[in-house]
């Protein structure tokens, strides 16, 4: 069953839960309702990602909320370790490739807000390929 037929049949459990016309169908309802929100949330692993700046971070974190993942961290973890329960499905297929993308867009901001201060801020272009190999020591210094 996927997410989205998973996700379907617990809304129309709920509705029956809620307009259950007797006491026995509603109980039928709420039992059902109960095997398949047990069967969601076994579905859900614990996944943890790491990044290498608070700019991505905070950029999975939101992903991991729009799509209702609530994201959070153990004692002592730095913060650059988002650690979440979810169906890997959602992370791999969904969650991950919008981070991949929007990750690279950000990159690209980045970079190009950087070029942009240092050559109107700086007066340089700050072009780190053409350096120079360093000036030789003075005899005797070594």
């Amino acid at each position: 069953m996927t997410d989205a037929e998973l996700e379907d049949k617990l809304a129309k459990l709920e509705a029956l839960f809620r307009r259950a016309g007797t006491a026995g169908e509603a109980k039928a309802a709420g039992a059902a309702l109960d095997r398949l929100s047990k069967r969601k949330r076994t579905r859900q692993t614990e996944q943890g990602m790491t990044f290498s700046n608070p700019w991505s971070v905070r950029l999975f974190v939101a992903l991991c909320r729009k799509h209702g993942v609530e994201p959070y961290r153990y004692p002592r973890q730095r913060r650059t370790t988002v650690m979440m329960r979810v169906d890997g499905a959602l992370l791999n297929g969904t969650i991950l490739p919008q981070f991949e993308e929007l990750e690279k867009e950000l990159y690209v901001y980045v970079n190009d807000l950087t070029d942009h201060l240092i050559a109107n801020g700086l007066g340089s272009d700050g072009d780190d390929t053409r350096m120079a190999a360093p000036p030789a020591l003075p005899k005797g210094s070594e």
